[in-house]
C-alpha cells in the first residue's frame, strides 16, 4: 500500500495556500518539489489514487535513474518523501468542486474548502471501461482493471485481458507469475505495444492471442465465469469461459469538474508550451492535459515546468 505516514486530514473550514495541487501522482508531487524549493508553502490533496496511476504498475523499466526498474508503489513513495523533505504538506483529501472565476480561487473538498493563489491541476485520468452488459456488475468479482492490485486472487487460473497497448501486455506478463494462462484479446490484428513488450509477451508460454476481437458480454452471478466474444471481421461470436478479466483500453482524464471553466479539447486540459491554462494563476500537468505521451517521465517534467511558471506568476504579481 501507499506510505501513508506522510498525511493528514484536516478538518479545518477554510484554509489559504499560495500554490494548490490537485493530485499526488509523479506530476502533483514533482510540482509540489519545486514549488516547496520556492519556498511557497504547497499543499498537495491527494484524490482517491494515492500515488496515481504509477502506483498501480508493477515494474517500471524506462524512468532514467532506476537500471534495474523499480516498483510503481516505490517510486510514488520515494516522489512523496523527496517532496515532503522539503516541507511539502500532503492532504488525504479530494477535491469536489472548484471555481476559477475571481482569484483566489475555491476549492471545496471532502473535508473542508481551500483558496489559493495559485492552482495546479495534475488530476490524473481514469481507466476506460468496455460499457458492455454484466461489466459493472461484475466488478470486484472477476473484472479488473488492475492487475497489480488484484493478479494475487487468481493463483493457477485461466484470465483474458483486453487490450493491446503497453499497458496491456505490462500487466498481462504481470499475471502469468499467478494465472497458468492469459489470453489477450485485441481488436485489431496487430499489437500496439513497444517492441520489447510484444516481443516478451510472444515468447512467453502462459500467453495466447486473440485477434479481431471484442468483449461483447460478461456473465456470472457471484462471479465471473465467461465472456461473449465477437470477431469484428465476420460477426462470429462466441463464449470464451474465464475466470479473469483485466480492461486496458485506455483512460479518460479526470477533468469533469473543470468543464465550462477552463479550455478544452477532447477531455484534456488545454496548455501551452508552459502549462498555463485559458485561466491566469491556473497551471495542469501530467494526463489530465497529455493527450500524447502519457509517460512517468514526461508527467513529472510538466509538473516541474508548472511549478516554475507558478513561481514566475506569483514574482511577477509581487513586482
Amino acid at each position: 500500500m501507499f506510505n501513508m505516514s506522510g498525511f493528514s486530514t484536516s478538518k479545518e473550514e477554510l484554509q489559504h495556500v499560495k500554490v494548490l495541487i490537485l493530485g499526488a501522482g509523479p506530476a502533483g508531487l514533482s510540482a509540489a518539489l519545486y514549488a516547496a524549493r520556492a519556498d511557497l508553502q504547497p499543499l498537495v490533496l491527494t484524490g482517491l489514487q494515492l500515488g496515481g496511476q504509477v502506483s498501480l504498475t508493477n515494474t517500471i523499466e524506462n524512468y532514467p535513474g532506476f537500471p534495474e526498474g523499480v516498483g510503481g508503489t516505490e517510486l510514488g513513495e520515494l516522489f512523496q518523501k523527496q517532496a515532503e523533505r522539503f516541507g511539502v504538506k500532503v492532504e488525504l483529501d479530494s477535491a469536489q468542486s472548484v471555481n476559477l472565476s475571481a482569484r483566489p480561487f475555491k476549492v471545496t473538498t471532502d473535508n473542508g474548502k481551500y483558496t489559493a493563489e495559485t492552482l495546479i491541476i495534475s488530476t490524473g485520468a481514469s481507466p476506460n471501461l468496455l460499457n458492455v452488459p454484466g461489466e459493472v456488475g461484475l466488478t470486484g468479482r472477476g473484472v479488473s482493471y488492475c492487475a497489480t492490485c488484484d493478479g494475487w486472487f487468481f493463483k493457477d487460473k485461466q484470465v483474458v485481458v483486453v487490450g493491446g497497448g503497453d499497458s496491456a501486455l505490462e500487466e498481462g506478463l504481470f499475471l502469468t507469475r499467478f494465472a497458468s494462462s492469459v489470453t489477450i484479446l485485441h481488436r485489431r490484428d496487430s499489437l500496439r505495444a513497444g517492441a520489447i513488450l510484444q516481443k516478451r509477451a510472444m515468447d512467453h508460454p502462459k500467453m495466447k492471442f486473440i485477434w479481431n476481437t471484442v468483449v461483447t458480454e460478461v456473465f456470472g452471478t457471484d462471479k465471473l465465469t465467461g465472456v461473449k466474444v465477437k470477431n469484428v471481421q465476420t460477426s462470429e461470436e462466441s463464449v470464451f469461459p474465464t475466470d479473469g478479466l483485466f480492461i486496458f483500453v485506455g483512460h479518460t482524464p479526470n477533468t469533469q469538474m473543470f468543464s465550462g471553466q477552463l479550455e478544452m479539447e477532447n477531455g484534456y486540459i488545454k496548455v501551452d508550451d508552459r502549462m498555463h491554462t485559458s485561466v491566469p494563476g491556473v497551471f495542469a500537468a501530467g494526463e489530465a492535459a497529455d493527450s500524447h505521451f502519457k509517460q512517468v517521465i514526461t508527467s513529472a517534467g510538466m509538473g516541474a515546468a508548472a511549478a516554475i511558471e507558478a513561481t514566475r506568476f506569483l514574482e511577477q504579481e509581487a513586482g
